[in-house]
Parts: C-alpha cells; sequence; structure tokens
C-alpha cells in the first residue's frame, strides 16, 4: 500500500509538520506576515534579510543600522504571531552579513539559511546558541567544501542543507550557459548533494535533511524531489501569490498575469545571473536607456555599482512597493502558471491534497 501522507521535516530540535520551507524573497517580499503564516501553517517560515533596513523610515540615510533594526523587528513580529518553525535568509554577499547574522541568533532566531556566497565562517556565530544554520548550495562540491571547512576549523556540521537549481526565482548560482543544461537540473545536483552530505551526518551520528528547491511547484512535484532522496522543499514562487505575502498588491498580480514568455534572464549587476518577469523597466535596462547611477548603500560587495545601470535594491524596493516602472519582479521558471491570489493555507492544503494524489 502506497504510503499518500507528507512526513515532516526535522532539523536539529525543530520538527516542520510540512516538509515546505518557504523561500526568503527581498526586498520586502517575505517578511513576519508571510513567515508567520508559513509556519502556522506547519512548513518553515523564512523572513529575507536582504534590504530590510530600506523599508525603514530612515533606511534611506542609515541603510546599515536600519537593517539591523528592520531584521529584529521581523522577527519579533513573526514571533508574536506563530509557535511555529522561523528562518531568516541571509545572503553572504550582504556587506553586514556577520553583523545580521548575529542580530537573527540574538533574537533567537530557529535556523538561518545563507546563500549567494560560501558562508564558511557562520558556524562562529552561532556555536553556543539554539539557531541552527543552513548553507544554500548549487552543487555536491559547494556542500563538500562548506562542510569540510566547518568540521575542520569550527568541529560543527550543518544542520541542514538546501540546494536550489536553476528553475529558481531571483539571483542563481550559476553561470548563464549552465540554466539549460541537464547535468545542472535540480533532479542531478539534488542527488550529488545528497550523497556530498551523508558522509558528514554519518560522522555527526545524526541526519542532516537536504532541502531541494527551484521549479518546484505543484504536489506531485513535492514527491518526485523527496523520491530522489531530499527531506523537504524549499518554495518560493507560489507563496507570493498569497493574501498574506509582505508585497503588494501589484506586485503579487504581474505574477498573476505573466506570460510564459515573460520568464526573462538578467544580468544582475551584482554579477550573477537572475530570473525575473520582463517589464518596461527591464526593457529600457537592455537597450542602455538607463546610466550607472552613485551608490547610496554599498550593500552587497558583489555589485558592480560604477558599472551598473540602476541599482538593485532600490529597484526590488520599488518592485514591493508596486512601482513597476522603477524596478522588477524576480520570480520563478513556473511563476506564469499562477492563476490567483490564494491564502497561504489554502496553498499548503492544496499541495498536500496533490502529493495525496500523486501517490495513487
Amino acid at each position: 500500500m502506497i504510503d499518500r501522507s507528507l512526513k515532516s521535516l526535522r532539523i536539529g530540535n525543530l520538527i516542520a509538520r510540512i516538509p515546505i520551507v518557504q523561500g526568503g524573497m527581498g526586498v520586502g517580499i517575505s517578511l513576519s506576515g508571510l513567515a508567520a503564516a508559513t509556519a502556522n501553517a506547519g512548513g518553515v517560515g523564512v523572513i529575507a534579510a536582504a534590504g530590510i533596513g530600506l523599508l525603514e523610515p530612515d533606511g534611506l540615510k542609515d541603510f546599515l543600522g536600519a537593517s539591523l533594526r528592520g531584521l529584529r523587528k521581523e522577527i519579533r513580529r513573526a514571533r508574536e504571531l506563530t509557535r511555529g518553525v522561523l528562518g531568516v535568509n541571509i545572503m553572504v554577499a550582504l556587506s553586514n552579513f556577520s553583523d545580521l547574522v548575529k542580530a537573527a541568533v540574538e533574537e533567537g532566531i530557529d535556523i538561518i539559511f545563507a546563500g549567494a556566497g560560501l558562508p564558511v565562517n557562520l558556524p562562529e556565530f552561532v556555536k553556543g546558541s539554539s539557531t541552527m544554520i543552513a548553507p544554500i548550495v548549487s552543487s555536491g562540491r559547494a556542500a563538500t567544501l562548506i562542510l569540510k571547512r566547518w568540521k575542520d576549523k569550527y568541529s560543527y556540521t550543518a544542520d541542514a542543507v538546501v540546494v536550489e537549481g536553476p528553475k529558481a526565482g531571483g539571483h542563481l548560482g550559476f553561470k548563464r550557459e549552465q540554466l539549460e543544461d541537464g547535468d545542472y537540473a535540480l533532479e542531478k545536483i539534488l542527488v550529488d548533494v545528497v550523497a556530498a552530505v551523508r558522509p558528514f551526518g554519518v560522522e555527526a551520528e545524526r541526519e542532516i535533511p537536504v532541502i531541494a528547491g527551484g521549479g518546484v511547484y505543484t504536489g506531485a512535484d513535492i514527491r518526485r524531489i523527496l523520491e530522489l532522496g531530499a527531506s523537504g522543499v524549499q518554495m518560493a514562487t507560489r507563496f507570493v501569490a498569497t493574501e498574506e505575502c509582505d508585497a503588494s498588491p501589484v506586485f503579487k498580480n504581474s505574477y498573476v498575469e505573466a506570460h510564459e514568455g515573460d520568464m526573462e534572464i538578467i544580468s544582475s549587476p551584482v554579477g550573477m545571473p537572475g530570473r525575473a518577469i520582463r517589464n518596461d523597466f527591464l526593457d529600457q535596462v537592455e537597450s542602455g536607456h538607463r546610466k550607472p547611477f552613485a551608490c547610496p548603500f554599498k550593500c552587497i560587495v558583489t555589485c558592480d555599482y560604477e558599472k551598473a545601470p540602476y541599482c538593485i535594491s532600490l529597484a526590488l524596493l520599488n518592485a514591493q512597493k508596486g512601482h513597476l516602472d522603477k524596478g522588477f519582479a524576480f520570480a520563478g521558471a513556473n511563476a506564469y502558471r499562477v492563476k490567483k491570489i490564494v491564502k497561504v493555507g489554502e496553498l499548503v492544503d492544496s499541495l498536500v491534497e496533490e502529493y495525496g494524489e500523486s501517490g495513487v
């Protein structure tokens, strides 16, 4: 008899009833509202730290200070709304990465997800705390490099590992030519990451769950990914189209109104390819109508602002507020499949139902 029920996701002493991690989305797309709603639905709710200070009244004047204040505020607000599992996503490329990590730990966050770079020093900030840590990787090689460094330098290992495939939204950890190469498909790299992580779990005498994301859209997708060895999935695009998502209705509706041909790979100022929904703003960038600017924040270490035609942080902030004439929406490859805005609870229930039906 086929087991049609979704098993819970265990990360250290944390247990999420539903093995779904809501992906962290900046600037301001996944804050306390979405994170708490996801945690209440049984998944892992995640607050995105990237650009969070821009939502503060003094964010344009004191970006770094406002970032710490904003992160603390959102964690506390989420804690007031849920007793479920809460995480933060902090990009390694952020210029104040270490300060944001320290703030999250001080606020007692359950788990930190760290990607957009190699979080080789992450253990030094969490040792002695109850906060779990999970690096985000795009290959088994990267997973091995990080976990070996943590073991050798800190006698520490990951509590979970997230692997993101090339169909994810936002910044992608791949070269542009790898995005359509089958050797880099999520299904392929997931198997490699599971194999790379396993020996570290054996040595630590505990399971290190691998969570896979990037193009996971339906309950059937969840089943397929779990059957390949993942313990959970990371989903972001589906959670944008929810009432509790912290973005403007205009941002959410850009998903509903998108067509398959609108999914575009862009060259981000931070030096990575990214997937977004094509709009007039991006057309202006591509046609060369936008010119380099004076960097107001120096928020991302890898941003080549002297050559960049726009500020990625301000563009994403504008989009979050619904001003898509001055910015754009990052989105996963399947965003065009979104047809309506629903409540987070409805979304999770539908995914669980689809998962069960796919096992018949």
